[in-house]
């Protein structure tokens, strides 16, 4: 079975969707904005990645740069902030196996589906 977190609004998100699909895969789909991942989730997903909370966050929203942007914060802290601002956590994420990849670029779902 594979989980991807996924997000409608983001062409990158539906384009992993749809390889996910092509590849005739078993999927699991967290719509992520609707149902945040859980804190335990997020940290297996950074786990997975070997990614600090910080790497996972999308820089360029409007949220962390009016917000967070100059902030010096913990690893906990940012996770924290991911989880009340899902719309902060880098798209799509595609899980497999215990292993990871985030679809920018999409071929590293792919490197993650041949794995």
């Amino acid at each position: 079975m594979i989980k991807i977190y996924h997000n409608n609004m983001c062409s990158k998100s539906r384009a992993a969707l749809n390889l996910l699909k092509d590849n005739n895969e078993e999927i699991e789909i967290q719509e992520y904005l609707k149902e945040a991942p859980t804190k335990s989730e997020l940290k297996e997903i950074l786990k997975m990645l070997q990614m600090k909370p910080l790497e996972l966050i999308r820089k360029n929203e409007t949220l962390f740069k009016e917000n967070y942007k100059d902030k010096n914060l913990t690893d906990e802290e940012w996770i924290e902030i991911m989880l009340e601002n899902p719309v902060l956590i880098e798209r799509p994420i595609v899980v497999k196996d215990g292993k990871a990849a985030i679809g920018r670029p999409i071929e590293k779902i792919i490197e993650l589906l041949n794995n």
